[in-house]
């Protein structure tokens, strides 16, 4: 998640099983590279919670692909998908910071709802397939929409803090809706499009972003003490464009290696609001936030595939271009700047996910039941000198388990309803799933020394719980 930013520092400044020999080698080969620090970097702040069953898998879902998800993690995925589906879900995140300065000064954070950030991030996905209706070439095409808080974030410090002059409070809660399209060009290759609108809405948070501190008096217009409160809003959009090759299937068809790969491209999004103290206008303010552009590459296999039982294995690859970030410098009506020099790097992060599913459960006909794990590595884009206690960024190891339940024919769900309604129509209910996940992110001690605000050195500890639960609609 990218973080508005208000530091009060004001300036005028061959053979079918070859290849899946070959695709699960390379999967196994790629699980040491995420034990070896120096070789993998932070993908930055994006929320990475969009789905309970790519979530339980540390996010490694881009060359899976197969429920409606695909939306975000790889649209090209969509083509997978029969018929009307729906998930809508939503995140319980805890996340927890102390810091100790160098003279032993120590504070810690809280967020929102005490124990978990409010609002609680969601994502509502639909997919609508084409390929059982009759009407010749555009059977290949599937169509898809979504709406996610990709970036959505809040944090607080106390105002009688060590660093209460540079952040009190700050929160991003923009929506990103994606409208997406699929094409099936053979059975071996979908591509995929999709746009990232970015904006604000006045139910979700603030409506706006937002960031808090107290004045230390050297804007006009304030006085030490004041309460600092810096607003913006702003709506811009982005594309992406997506792949799913799929060389080998079983003799149901199913695959048995995926290939994925995503490009999503860079995005400014303009924030123009106003800063106040104590609540009354000082004056009005313009900034803006540059997403990175992103390559994201993923392969999956399936040592494991039959009508029985399911095993998938995948590696995920994202390279993010935060070198873009330069600065989040505001300009305010009144001549001055807010200057706020940032100077991120580049990174790279590893993503490795397993999924086991038995497809015929004893006892509970019509039931499918799915384990997962997944393990995430990286490391912090954000140089000592620009570090911002706002996100406390840092080094990484990120754990996650998983588990879903899917149901159909003739199978009740918690003897409620019928998972499978009889009848014919394009929203006649024929299955359901729930996906449950938990995520754990060790955060890495870090000790900034060097910051450009000699009072945010110290050292930060952080650690991060996650719950979430995703619901799935099958039509």
């Amino acid at each position: 998640m990218i973080l508005f930013v208000l530091i009060p520092h004001v300036k005028c400044r061959m053979n079918q099983y070859f290849f899946l020999r070959l695709g699960i080698a390379f999967i196994f080969c790629g699980l040491p590279l995420t034990f070896i620090p120096h070789a993998v970097r932070a993908d930055g702040f994006r929320n990475p919670f969009q789905s309970a069953s790519a979530t339980g898998q540390g996010a490694a879902f881009l060359a899976q692909a197969d429920d409606p998800s695909a939306i975000h993690y790889n649209p090209a995925g969509m083509t997978q998908l029969p018929g009307v589906q729906h998930s809508f879900g939503v995140a319980f995140v805890s996340p927890h910071t102390t810091f100790r300065s160098s003279t032993g000064v120590k504070v810690e954070n809280s967020v929102s709802g005490g124990v978990v950030g409010l609002p609680p991030p969601g994502h509502i996905f639909f997919t609508w397939n084409w390929q059982d209706y009759d009407i010749g070439f555009f059977r290949r095409f599937a169509f898809g929409l979504g709406v996610e808080s990709l970036f959505g974030f809040a944090n607080n410090y106390p105002s009688s803090g060590p660093f209460a002059n540079v952040v009190t409070k700050v929160q991003l809660p923009l929506l990103d809706i994606k409208p997406t399209i699929a094409f099936k060009v053979h059975d071996m290759l979908s591509i995929g499009f999709g746009v990232d609108i970015f904006t604000f809405a006045s139910f979700l948070g603030e409506g706006h972003a937002e960031r808090q501190s107290i004045a230390v008096g050297n804007i006009p217009g304030t006085a030490p003490g004041d309460r600092l409160e810096l607003t913006g809003s702003g709506t811009t959009a982005g594309i992406n464009v997506s792949l799913l090759a799929t060389p080998i299937r079983n003799e149901d068809g199913k695959p048995l290696l995926n290939l994925g790969f995503v490009w999503r491209s860079q995005a400014v999004l303009p924030l123009n609001g106003q800063l106040l103290s104590n609540g009354q206008v000082v004056a009005d303010s313009s900034s803006s936030i540059k997403f990175p552009e992103i390559y994201e590459w993923g392969i999956a296999g399936w040592p494991l595939r039959n009508r029985e039982h399911e095993w998938k294995v995948e590696v995920d690859v994202h390279f993010v271009r935060w070198q873009t970030i330069r600065n989040f410098d505001t300009t305010l009506s009144n001549g001055l700047t807010i200057s706020q020099p940032q100077q991120w790097d580049n990174s790279v992060t590893v993503f490795v996910g397993t999924e086991f599913s038995w497809l015929q459960v004893e006892d509970l006909p019509d039931w499918n039941l799915a384990t997962r794990a997944g393990y995430i590595r990286t490391h912090s884009p954000i140089p000592d000198a620009n570090f911002d206690p706002a996100v406390p960024d840092s080094d990484n190891h990120t754990f996650s388990v998983g588990v879903g339940f899917s149901c159909f024919g003739q199978a009740h769900f918690l003897g409620l309803f019928d998972c499978h309604q009889e009848g014919n129509g394009w929203m006649v209910r024929k299955g359901l799933a729930v996906d449950l996940a938990y995520q754990y992110v060790r955060w890495d001690t870090r000790k900034v020394t060097g910051n450009s605000i000699p009072m945010l050195n110290g050292t930060y500890k952080t650690r991060t719980h996650a719950g979430m639960i995703t619901v799935q609609l099958n039509f």
